[in-house]
């Protein structure tokens, strides 16, 4: 083989179904999971039964979308960053163009700086359609970017990528800003499920989440972020469909929260750097037609539109695992007992010794 020497075979398996509502579709899926660590599969499978034991399901609501990338550029000094940055700013229309003639689906949606000492930092914000975006606002940026030194006065060129975009680093500005799909998912469990599903109450599961997921965050030092292990689904679904597994760094920034209602409980995360794309480099592997396929990423749509359904088919996996997780660790020992369960089981020479699932 030429490009391509080898695959690297991943264990995978499809979990659920999963309910799924909100602002971009209504569906029931099974969702695929490349993982290594097989409690991970049972783990979101009882997540997604929940899931389909709540009325509305997962309510994943689509906040925004954006991807970005952020260029530098030198100045003389601070004044005069200061007049290119106020000069970029009042030019966004003439920006616009410039963009739509280099590309056929980006579009610049938004443009935020920063100045330190004479160095400007431009942070080009886009919509890239179906596909996750890097090379195209990488491609983009380049064109603005060469657009600027030409007529913007006082600057010279610094770097196609400054690093306050920020691609694959877990950082303040992505959590704030957001990059790639910002995504809300809430689910709704009643009483009944959390204790016969779950096999715990709403209140642990707030106490727990207030003092390991925001305290022990905190603690530790977290970044825009309060949560058990994101990471975990993200992986496992991005490895599945294709996606730049490096982008789970700043993809697993996000905040669970969590309500005891009268006994009911009221779970939710939010994923503010959700990376993901239906077109594009990885996309044209066999594996990943097919599972894109079958999650409903592959129909014939406005551009955009299978991007966002895969973006929330993520965000609701991601709950169904992080709930799954959150209510064993409210037992004494139940996670342990789980993990050595399904550690034996494993045949020898499947490659599915674990490292721990849930941390």
């Amino acid at each position: 083989m030429t490009d391509i020497d080898a695959i690297a075979g991943v264990p995978m398996r499809w979990v659920g179904p999963v309910r799924i509502s909100g602002n971009v579709t209504t569906t029931e899926t099974h969702v695929p999971l490349a993982t290594y660590e097989s409690p991970l599969w049972p783990s979101v499978g009882r997540g997604a039964k929940v899931s389909m034991l709540a009325e509305q399901g997962i309510v994943a609501t689509l906040v925004d979308e954006r991807m970005t990338r952020s260029v530098l550029v030198e100045a003389t000094d601070a004044g005069t960053a200061l007049a290119a940055a106020r000069s970029i700013r009042d030019r966004f229309a003439e920006l616009q163009e410039v963009v739509r003639g280099c590309s056929r689906f980006a579009e610049l949606v938004g443009v935020r700086h920063e100045i330190n000492a004479n160095l400007l930092f431009v942070r080009f914000e886009f919509t890239t359609g179906d596909a996750s975006g890097h090379n195209m606002a990488t491609l983009a940026s380049d064109v603005l970017l060469q657009h600027l030194l030409q007529t913007v006065p006082g600057i010279s060129y610094g770097s196609i990528s400054g690093n306050y975009c920020t691609d694959k680093k877990a950082t303040a500005v992505n959590g704030i800003l957001g990059r790639g799909k910002n995504v809300v998912t809430e689910l709704l469990v009643p009483r009944e499920v959390v204790t016969g599903v779950l096999h715990t109450t709403a209140a642990k599961i707030v106490q727990l989440n207030i003092r390991k997921n925001m305290l022990g965050t905190l603690l530790a030092g977290g970044i825009r972020s309060a949560n058990a292990h994101f990471a975990n689904m993200l992986l496992g679904f991005y490895l599945a469909t294709g996606q730049d597994a490096a982008n789970i760094v700043e993809g697993s920034q996000g905040v669970v929260m969590a309500e005891d209602r009268d006994g009911d409980l009221y779970f939710a995360c939010t994923l503010p750097n959700l990376i993901v794309g239906t077109v594009g480099n990885g996309k044209g592997l066999a594996f990943v037609e097919t599972n894109l396929a079958r999650l409903g990423c592959r129909a014939d749509r406005e551009p955009g539109e299978n991007a966002r359904r895969l973006a929330v088919i993520a965000a609701a996996t991601v709950l169904c695992g992080e709930l799954s997780l959150l209510a064993a660790q409210t037992n004494p020992g139940e996670l342990m007992r789980a993990h050595v369960h399904l550690e034996r089981r494993s045949q020898p020479g499947e490659g599915l010794r674990m490292h721990g699932s849930g941390p």
